[in-house]
C-alpha cells in the first residue's frame, strides 16, 4: 500500500491524436502558445487555424480508434493493473477515443503519471496482436474528487453516461472476461 497520503481521482486518459492542434472542435496547444476562440460546445470559426489542422492531418500518424471488440480486454487490463500497483478502482469506462476510472491514487502527480502510464502499457500490450503500436495520448487529467458527492457524479457518470458501444465496469459486477461473480474486487488473470 502507498505510505503517502491517497486522493480520489477521475482519470481520464485519450487515445493517440484523439485530439489534435488545430482540431474543428477547439484546442489549445502545450502552454497555451496557440490556442482557439470556441471549445467543443461552442465551436470555434471553420476556417480559423485551417492550415495547420491540414499541416497535422497530413504529417502525423493516424489517428487511434478503439474497437468495439477490444474495449472490454483494454478495461480489464487496465482496471488489474491500478489495483496491482495498490490503487482501488470504482468505475471504470472505455469507449472509442478515451477513458475514464475512478480510482483512489496516491495524492503525488508524477506518481499518478507513473502509475495511469503502467496501466496504459500493460493494456496496450495485451491487445499488441489486433492493434499494433500507440494507442493511448502522452498523460492524462487527474481530476480531484472533492466530496462524496462529487464522487457519487462521477460514478454515475462513468457507469451510466457514456456512449452507447463504450464498454463500463464498476466494482459490483466481473470484470468483462471474467466468468464468475467477485464484487469489489477485479480478478487476477
Amino acid at each position: 500500500m502507498w505510505t503517502c497520503d491517497t486522493r480520489w481521482r477521475h482519470l481520464v486518459i485519450g487515445t493517440y491524436r484523439s485530439w489534435d492542434v488545430g482540431d474543428e472542435r477547439g484546442f489549445r496547444s502545450r502552454g497555451h502558445r496557440i490556442h482557439s476562440a470556441g471549445d467543443y460546445q461552442n465551436l470555434p470559426p471553420e476556417n480559423e487555424h485551417k492550415g495547420l489542422r491540414e499541416y497535422h492531418r497530413r504529417n502525423a500518424a493516424p489517428r487511434v480508434e478503439i474497437p468495439e471488440a477490444l474495449r472490454a480486454k483494454l478495461l480489464a487490463g487496465f482496471v488489474r493493473k491500478l489495483v496491482d500497483l495498490d490503487c482501488e478502482v470504482i468505475a471504470a469506462s472505455v469507449s472509442k477515443k478515451h477513458a475514464h476510472f475512478l480510482v483512489l491514487m496516491p495524492d503525488d502527480y508524477q506518481k499518478e503519471r507513473w502509475i495511469a502510464g503502467k496501466a496504459k502499457q500493460i493494456s496496450s500490450y495485451l491487445v499488441r496482436d489486433e492493434m499494433p503500436g500507440r494507442i493511448w495520448a502522452a498523460g492524462g487529467r487527474f481530476k480531484l474528487i472533492k466530496d462524496r458527492r462529487h464522487q457519487l457524479n462521477v460514478f454515475k457518470y462513468i457507469w451510466k453516461r457514456q456512449e452507447r458501444d463504450a464498454r463500463t465496469w464498476c466494482m459490483f459486477v466481473p470484470l468483462p472476461d471474467e466468468g464468475k461473480k467477485n464484487p469489489g474486487f477485479p480478478p487476477q488473470a
